[in-house]
């Protein structure tokens, strides 16, 4: 059923300790497909809640029509309850579905979804012929499933129309015209800087000159006063326009925004490529003697291996990279060649190698101990943690996005020779998302990562794809 237009108008919504937005008017037509993005904590999730009408705006309104019928689902969050995350979509899928809506709001609704379940939500969203605004980080969704992009960035939200691709490709052309107008204005500053330092040598240089005129009796003394006062005003003049074109550049420079772009710098002792690092033969794995998860297990890792494991969730994924680091509650029986524990590296989606007791700078000082502190401020700052309340801030006050990046500067600070990843890429924003990315690129070492995002793995360059399902592991 179609609806009349939404609404929004001067849409504002702050908090005490943050903005997420301000001044917001645009209108939601009938078969919009809009994908509201950001990074973590901008209010994406809040803007899903002040539609649905949970929460209220600190300013302006949004009028959604009589004619209007929304269907909401909320994020899953991850559980050891009987349900799977797919289950618990599914069923949120059911009951919004039952208010026969024509409006679906929906707040990350792929996380924690096996390639099964992903497929089957994705295929579903394609045929809905009603209204869609959904939240998510999920390239291959984003690219299915939306046709226009309110990106929530610096207490503004921007409109975009077009695919994922017309966006990134938006995107990147605005980040080109920011990085030419921050390098004009730079130059400009220097040039500033340097009219600013001529004029001061300038006006001292005539003030000297019209002294040494006045002692020497060259100009009369009524006359050298006026000529002194008119050049100090004329200096005077001068430095103040300097100043104020200084000041509006500092203003326009601290506007531009530009997204961060990580560029690791490994430490790992070279290990020859093709040297075998894990070998399993005849392997099997489970928690009791009796029922084993996984049975003939074969899989063989070199220094450059670049592996998946695919499969649904409960398979036995993340049972296998546990027994991998030796975990002594999962019981393995066959031919087990590891690496030694310290050689082994794993990041999981909730950064449980972080200790919530250290801060960003002590925890990175334990990894780095042969560095000065300014090799160890360095090697933050490349993965963008700069000033001293960031590098002094406790691990346990940092949000997702911040723990993931420090996860990464570990890894760079003392890279294993093997790393296992098991759903890094779980609620982390687009930009996160790219750091991950970059960093993983240029990894040195062996991978085995567990992700159901193929963008993901392909942006990594895995090689080999290993599929679990049914009690066995196989290669595709």
């Amino acid at each position: 059923m179609m609806h009349k237009p939404i609404r929004i108008q001067q849409l504002s919504l702050t908090f005490p300790h943050k903005t997420c937005f301000e001044d917001f008017s645009t209108e939601i037509h009938h078969g919009n497909r809009i994908a509201i993005i950001g990074r973590n904590g901008s209010g994406k999730s809040s803007l899903l809640n002040l539609l649905c009408g949970t929460i209220a705006a600190t300013s302006g309104q949004i009028i959604i029509p009589e004619d209007v019928s929304i269907g909401y689902i909320a994020q899953v969050i991850k559980d050891f309850s009987i349900q799977s995350g797919g289950e618990r979509v599914n069923s949120a899928l059911t009951e919004a579905l039952s208010l026969n809506p024509n409006i679906l709001l929906l707040d990350e609704p792929t996380n924690h979804l096996d390639q099964r379940n992903r497929r089957n939500i994705l295929r579903w969203l394609a045929h809905f012929s009603g209204t869609l605004l959904i939240v998510s980080h999920d390239v291959e969704l984003l690219r299915q499933s939306v046709n226009s992009f309110w990106h929530i960035d610096q207490g503004q939200i921007q409109i975009f129309t077009g695919n994922f691709d017309d966006y990134q490709q938006a995107r990147n052309m605005q980040r080109l015209k920011l990085e030419t107008s921050l390098h004009a204005l730079k130059r400009q500053q220097k040039a500033l800087h340097h009219s600013l330092m001529q004029e001061q040598q300038r006006a001292a240089g005539s003030k000297t000159k019209g002294a040494k005129s006045i002692e020497q009796r060259k100009w009369p003394t009524i006359v050298s006063r006026a000529k002194a006062g008119r050049s100090q005003e004329t200096s005077g003049r001068k430095k103040a326009a300097i100043f104020d074109k200084k000041q509006t550049l500092l203003a326009e420079l601290a506007e531009l925004n530009l997204p961060e772009i990580i560029i690791p710098k490994f430490q790992i002792t070279t290990t020859p490529q093709n040297q075998q690092i894990l070998s399993i033969s005849q392997g099997a794995i489970g928690y009791s003697a009796d029922t084993m998860l996984l049975q003939d297990i074969y899989l063989s890792i070199t220094a450059n291996s670049r592996v998946a494991l695919l499969g649904d969730n409960g398979s036995g994924k993340s049972t296998l990279l546990k027994a991998i680091m030796g975990a002594t509650f999962v019981r393995r029986s066959g031919e087990w060649s590891l690496p030694k524990l310290n050689a082994i590296g794993y990041l999981d989606q909730h950064y449980q190698t972080l200790s919530t007791t250290d801060t960003v700078l002590t925890s990175i000082s334990g990894l780095m101990t042969n560095h000065s502190h300014i090799e160890i401020r360095r090697h933050l700052a490349d993965f963008l943690f700069r000033s001293k309340e960031e590098v002094n801030a406790p691990i346990s006050q940092l949000s997702g996005g911040e723990k993931a990046r420090l996860s990464l500067a570990h890894i760079a600070a003392q890279t294993p020779e093997l790393l296992l990843l098991d759903e890094v890429t779980n609620n982390l924003d687009l930009e996160t998302r790219q750091h991950m990315i970059e960093v993983l690129k240029h990894y040195p070492g062996a991978l085995i990562v567990i992700a159901h995002d193929m963008d993901f793995l392909d942006a990594i360059a895995i090689e080999d794809y290993y599929e679990i399902g049914e009690g066995r592991i196989y290669r595709r």
